[in-house]
């Protein structure tokens, strides 16, 4: 059983791995409500905007802010927080983060303006930033047998992608019965029971010999992944603007700067080492890939059902549930696989080509495809959550244990950038198709986006206004096929991609990785 005063946490030459008993699934349960809930405050908003609207009345601007501000601070401090655990604690980071979580909820369920919101909102992504790293890691810490590990790691991604599609379903369903800040307090009862049994459950683990802080290297982590996220997300809805791409180059100039420091300076913020750990760097790049597929996948499906299907955005919502039940298994089922001597490699290879299939299946679809549209969400997330779940297993058990929160911190991390990727690329691609397809006769915001010709033909007299939406339902889903065409492709080169892995049966890191990792911190300290 683990030793919930321990601060190191890695074992001794030669040890054989201690398998976990009932303390610790009883804590991995605990954990997984504040993951719940953080993956969840994603989507929770949207139903609750306009609601929101009417009782504080912000600008347009604030209204963009109140959505996007908890993924930017999200994102930003991620790394930070993922670092910041290995050197005080990671069961002590994800309590403080609890704490600003519950406050930052009840903030904002009773804010009475949209500055109040706004900084809550920010406040919340500050507790996200310190849970969702810190529950990685002590998932690491706990469950040090491999195959353990992966089960754990199996269920952490299923609620991760459980929380988001329930997000949104909760949202409607809390807005429709209570007020909007309702949305919010649903936090509180999980991060009080945190606050209560983390201390006697979760063990305390950390870096004995993190070495000197790089000060500089947090701002500068933060100017680079900000303004590509930033730029990234915009562009699906903005267009590809000057502005946006200037942010993104700025960005990518941020990012090489920030790489050239931890390759250059003393006790660097992100060992180099860790990326020369057997296996680590590629489980983060094809993880990337994956969350790719899957929110560029979202970013027309939830348009689809509203928009195409005509749903209204909470049967749309409660829709979107139904493929969650194969999603649930695929994990488990990945990591049974692994267990009973299928190599990781062939697991990988096959979620990225069922993932594929599932793009192929929405190439299929037409303007009244509910049910295939559902089907296809159900194989091409499943394929996914296969590819995370193992990709997840790889990177942390590569990295030596005193990493383990700053590797959970470049999983999510790159995650991020997936996610703003996917949307970005091929939100673009299904963009473009879009406006090639609408006449050059159409009303101006017709031949912008689906929306706008909804819009339009809503003020249109009978069959023009008809026609209208004939033509941009139609439109809309000729470029969700050219996109998941686009998709299929890179899906099935990551597949390719994934064949050279190799399974590590014993879930460390390489003795190379762990030497580099022990020399650096003597060299910081």
């Amino acid at each position: 059983m683990t030793n919930p005063t321990s601060t190191t946490g890695p074992l001794g030459p030669g040890s054989a791995p201690a398998p976990a008993g009932r303390r610790e699934w009883t804590a991995l349960s605990v954990l997984m409500l504040p993951l719940l809930l953080v993956s969840m405050d994603v989507s929770v908003l949207y139903f609750a905007i306009p609601e929101i609207s009417a009782d504080l009345e912000p600008s347009g601007t604030q209204q963009l802010w109140i959505f996007d501000v908890y993924a930017f601070v999200l994102a930003g401090l991620l790394m930070t927080m993922g670092v910041l655990g290995d050197r005080v604690g990671r069961r002590k980071l994800l309590l403080f983060g609890a704490a600003a979580f519950g406050a930052a909820s009840l903030t904002a369920a009773y804010a009475n303006s949209a500055e109040t919101l706004i900084a809550a909102r920010a406040v919340l992504g500050l507790g996200g930033a310190t849970l969702m790293p810190s529950t990685m890691a002590l998932v690491r810490t706990m469950f040090t047998d491999p195959g353990q590990r992966a089960k754990a790691i199996g269920i952490w991604s299923g609620v991760m992608t459980g929380g988001i599609a329930l997000g949104s379903v909760l949202s409607g369903v809390l807005v429709q019965y209570f007020w909007w800040g309702s949305v919010f307090l649903v936090n509180l009862p999980a991060m009080a029971l945190l606050l209560v049994l983390g201390p006697i459950l979760l063990p305390e683990s950390k870096n004995p010999a993190p070495g000197r802080f790089d000060l500089l290297s947090v701002p500068l982590s933060m100017a680079a992944v900000l303004p590509v996220i930033y730029g990234l997300k915009e562009m699906p809805s903005q267009g590809v603007r000057p502005l946006y791409i200037v942010s993104i180059l700025v960005g990518l100039l941020l990012a090489a700067l920030f790489v050239r420091r931890q390759r250059t300076t003393a006790s660097p913020m992100i060992p180099p080492a860790l990326f020369r750990a057997r296996g680590f760097a590629p489980a983060v790049v094809l993880n990337l890939v994956s969350t790719f597929a899957m929110m560029g996948s979202a970013f027309f499906t939830t348009q689809y059902l509203q928009s195409v299907l005509g749903k209204s955005a909470l049967e749309a919502a409660l829709w979107s549930l139904l493929p969650s039940v194969p999603i649930g298994l695929a994990a488990p089922v990945a990591a049974v696989l692994v267990q009973k001597g299928v190599d990781r490699a062939h697991v990988v290879t096959a979620g990225f080509a069922i993932a594929a299939s599932g793009f192929g299946m929405l190439a299929l679809t037409g303007t009244d495809s509910l049910q295939l549209v559902l089907a296809a969400c159900g194989v091409l997330a499943s394929g996914i959550v296969m590819v995370m779940s193992q990709m997840t297993d790889l990177a942390l058990g590569a990295a030596p244990v005193e990493q383990a929160g700053t590797a959970s911190s470049l999983l999510e991390t790159g995650s991020e950038f997936g996610g703003a990727l996917g949307m970005a690329v091929l939100g673009s691609i299904g963009t473009a198709i879009y406006r090639h397809r609408i006449p050059s006769s159409a009303p101006a915001p017709a031949q912008e986006t689906l929306g706008g010709a909804l819009a339009v033909a809503g003020q249109l007299p009978g069959r023009a206004g008809e026609a209208l939406v004939t033509t941009a339902r139609e439109a809309f889903t000729g470029g969700m096929h050219g996109a998941a065409v686009a998709a299929a492709a890179v899906l099935v080169l990551s597949a390719v991609a994934a064949t050279p892995l190799r399974r590590s049966h014993a879930g460390e890191a390489s003795p190379v990785a762990q030497d580099e990792v022990a020399q650096a911190a003597e060299d910081g300290a």
